[in-house]
């Protein structure tokens, strides 16, 4: 019989990649989205074929899923600044409420869980590059927090559940990750910089651009959450791209890629904003024998493709200029 997992966050960005990698690994899978940030159009491909499931529903509130399950992946949660700073409530509930729902399904099903965690749980780092064995520097009550708190709550909720009642669980940490099906103008770098070179306009920096970040295809990611699902280690794993770059250098390489002809224009830089993001990635090499493959010319390629075949009103809905001030990951 095939295995059956659930994934939360299902209509989003990577999870609705994660259905499409483990249809193809031969499961079937129930998806769930409250489709508040989540795009049915990401999963729509998905709905004719008999090894997939749609369930629209709030894991903040009670989760019940017929049937045996096997796995859990619980990728629920807004994940664009954009998207928590208008919703900070909802944020905070879906990585308490909905983590304690899904943790209580497992412990129901005997289902092993992964919970999507992040780079943000490091907050401003002051440890360079991230292991997994920092424990961050984390503002609780600035306008990040909701965020990552959220995320540090749900890793020790995580924790609390594999070591007292003894559930199979697994810490996916993410750092930044890209590609096909991002929202255009969530706030983060890299749709928000295509999308203003796609427009025409100045790419903002914010502060002096010496910033750095650190980002994953897609593909990469996906293959190491996969990995990690299926090893035996319970405690958090780092998985993103170690190459690290100044967002100074990366406005530059949008324009090169895009071959337009803008400025780089700087504003304030944000309350909070990370200074460094690299992970160190030794745990994942060891234990998943994982590492990213796709180099980030070839990734940044694909994603400017998707990104070309968006509508002229697709590419002119703008969320990102009333939020681009506060965050910017």
């Amino acid at each position: 019989m095939k295995k059956r997992i659930l994934i939360t966050g299902a209509a989003g960005f990577l999870g609705s990649h994660l259905c499409d990698k483990f249809l193809h690994e031969g499961y079937e899978v129930l998806g769930m989205d409250n489709l508040i940030t989540g795009d049915r159009r990401n999963i729509e491909h998905l709905f004719k074929r008999e090894d997939f499931q749609f369930y629209h529903h709030d894991v903040t509130t009670f989760v019940h899923v017929p049937g045996k399950l096997d796995y859990i992946l619980h990728f629920a949660s807004p994940a664009s600044p954009i998207d928590y700073l208008k919703i900070p409530i909802q944020t905070l509930k879906v990585g308490s409420l909905g983590t304690h729902n899904l943790l209580g399904l497992a412990k129901e099903k005997d289902a092993r869980i992964l919970i999507a965690s992040t780079s943000e749980v490091y907050g401003d780092p002051q440890v360079h590059p991230q292991t997994e064995d920092y424990f961050g520097n984390v503002n609780t009550i600035g306008p990040r927090g909701v965020y990552d708190e959220a995320k540090r709550f749900q890793e020790s909720i995580t924790m609390a559940y594999h070591r007292y009642h003894g559930l199979e669980t697994r810490i996916a940490r993410i750092f930044n990750t890209y590609g096909p099906r991002m929202r255009l103008n969530d706030g983060r770098v890299i749709p928000a910089f295509i999308g203003q070179a796609l427009r025409g306009e100045n790419l903002t920096v914010f502060g002096d651009g010496s910033q750095t970040r650190s980002f994953c295809y897609v593909d990469d990611q996906v293959d190491g959450i996969y990995k990690l699902l299926l090893s035996d280690y319970s405690d958090p794993v780092n998985i993103g791209n170690p190459h690290e770059i100044s967002i100074k250098d990366f406005a530059e390489e949008i324009i090169k890629l895009t071959g337009t002809d803008q400025k780089i224009v700087y504003e304030p830089l944000p309350q909070d904003d990370p200074m460094q993001r690299q992970p160190d990635i030794s745990r994942a090499k060891e234990i998943l024998g994982w590492e990213p493959k796709v180099s980030r010319s070839e990734g940044m390629q694909k994603t400017y493709d998707y990104f070309k075949g968006l509508t002229k009103e697709e590419l002119h809905k703008s969320e990102h200029k009333d939020f681009a001030k506060h965050i910017r990951k």
